[in-house]
């Protein structure tokens, strides 16, 4: 493993470690924040869910569900286990816990209003991060870079194939 990432997983999930922990301990407090983006975002969920599978509705029990798989997430990316998905979880809990925390367009105090917009470009920032994390193979080949190649060899294989019965028919 490269000294970089050696470092750099550590210093990204150190934030959703702590987040998460005052997550899992304020969540009735937080819940009033979260409230409008989990009305919002159960009825999506509901419709894309099965059917007969509920969607909590309780703001506390969202915010330490986030919590605890920031904590998890986390620490899996601290040591290296399991980045990509590890990466992409946090970033998942990111983006609806932003937009429940740091709504600077509501914001009438203009300080109010920088260090709420100081907060959600933190966290545009570590989604950034996140992403980078998330896509990084560490050098190894991908998913994709695996489907392009097989095909290309299969295709190649099938040409040669294709020759040499052509060649023993005639």
């Amino acid at each position: 493993m490269a000294l970089s990432r050696l470092i750099a997983r550590p210093l990204l999930a150190s934030y959703f470690l702590a987040n998460g922990a005052q997550d899992l301990k304020d969540a009735p407090a937080l819940a009033a924040q979260a409230a409008p983006v989990t009305e919002a975002v159960a009825p999506v969920l509901d419709s894309a869910t099965p059917e007969g599978l509920p969607v909590p509705r309780d703001p506390v029990l969202w915010v330490r569900a986030s919590g605890a798989v920031q904590v998890v997430a986390g620490l899996a990316l601290a040591t290296g286990h399991l980045p990509r998905l590890s990466s992409a979880l946090l970033g998942a809990t990111l983006v609806p816990s932003t937009a429940a925390r740091y709504r600077f367009w509501e914001a009438t105090d203009k300080d109010q209003r920088r260090e709420q917009l100081t907060h959600f470009l933190k966290n545009t920032a570590l989604a950034g991060g996140l992403l980078i994390a998330a896509l990084d193979t560490a050098g190894r080949p991908g998913v994709a870079w695996r489907a392009r190649h097989a095909t290309h060899d299969a295709r190649r294989e099938a040409a040669l194939v294709g020759a040499r019965v052509r060649a023993r028919v005639h």
